[in-house]
């Protein structure tokens, strides 16, 4: 058997998580299914190594990581580009490429520094990392408290033996996050038809703004008031992501990964599943239109 291999974490910066595909299937028990909040990067990075899609990987916001290498690596960096570079264990430093495979060698240390564009960066590591699974997945879910905790500095990330396949490519070309107005599409409902006539133009007519008050949960999100023709709350009822849930403020909510399995306040409308990855890597000041289909 070869030496172990694993991440060490130097510094997690200000919000790194281990994520997988989730855990669906378990809102029975009360338990969301999280998983990354860009689906499609985390997928694309492990892709490149000739992981399978689902294998566990760091999800790191807004840069700040810094890792050694125990061991000889293959890495691959999706999502989110950043400035990435390594430094070997005889001081000499490199770029990493994005959307490529790249060599991580034993002892060599790994800065990402912050996105120019977008909000979360991926690090899969060919092999994927390997820590004990909380039913069935090693995501981390912020919001319930599940999953591996929160890598903090001196934490140590095995990584699983590598796939027998090898990556049949070194580069992807994937155009990088938007960092001008987003474009979400839409779908009306369920619960549309308390708020006034007007409210769904008024939701697709003017931009809205991502606020500071943004997770992995969701997004508040700043501009025209959607207004009500009901009052009063409903019954608790299911949520899923992309639900654009509407408190009494009239300022809608975007959910995201790590969601609610339930709320009270109405869903005026959902992102479509193919646009919440891209929600997921829109940033506090940025802003987003809404297109209904």
């Amino acid at each position: 058997m070869g030496e172990a291999r694993m991440l060490e974490v130097l510094a997690p910066g200000p919000m790194t998580t281990v994520q997988d595909l989730g855990r669906p299937g378990h809102g029975h028990l009360g338990v969301g299914p999280s998983g990354a909040a860009d689906r499609g990067s985390l997928r694309l990075a492990n892709r490149l190594l000739a992981n399978p899609e689902g294998a566990a990987a760091l999800e790191v916001t807004f840069g700040g990581l810094r890792v050694t290498a125990r061991g000889d690596l293959l890495i691959a960096l999706s999502g989110a580009p950043c400035p990435a570079t390594v430094t070997g264990a005889d001081g000499r430093k490199r770029q990493l490429g994005h959307n490529a495979v790249e060599r991580f060698p034993d002892g060599a240390t790994l800065r990402l520094g912050a996105p120019g564009r977008g909000l979360r960066t991926y690090l899969a590591v060919r092999g994927g990392l390997d820590l004990p699974p909380v039913l069935g997945s090693l995501a981390t879910d912020t919001l319930a408290g599940l999953g591996p905790p929160r890598p903090a500095p001196g934490s140590l990330l095995p990584v699983g033996p590598p796939p027998e396949r090898f990556p049949a490519v070194d580069h992807a070309p994937v155009a990088d996050p938007a960092c001008g107005d987003l474009l979400l599409h839409l779908l009306a409902g369920p619960r549309d038809d308390w708020f006034v006539p007007e409210a769904l133009e008024s939701l697709c007519a003017e931009p809205y703004q991502v606020t500071a008050e943004s997770n992995r949960v969701g997004m508040r999100l700043r501009g025209p008031v959607l207004e009500r023709a009901r009052e009063g709350e409903l019954p608790s009822e299911g949520m899923v992501p992309g639900a654009l849930q509407v408190p009494p403020s009239g300022q809608p909510t975007l959910f995201l990964a790590d969601h609610p399995l339930t709320g009270g306040y109405p869903v005026i409308a959902v992102v479509c599943a193919r646009d919440v990855d891209r929600a997921a890597q829109a940033r506090p000041g940025q802003r987003i239109r809404f297109r209904m289909i």
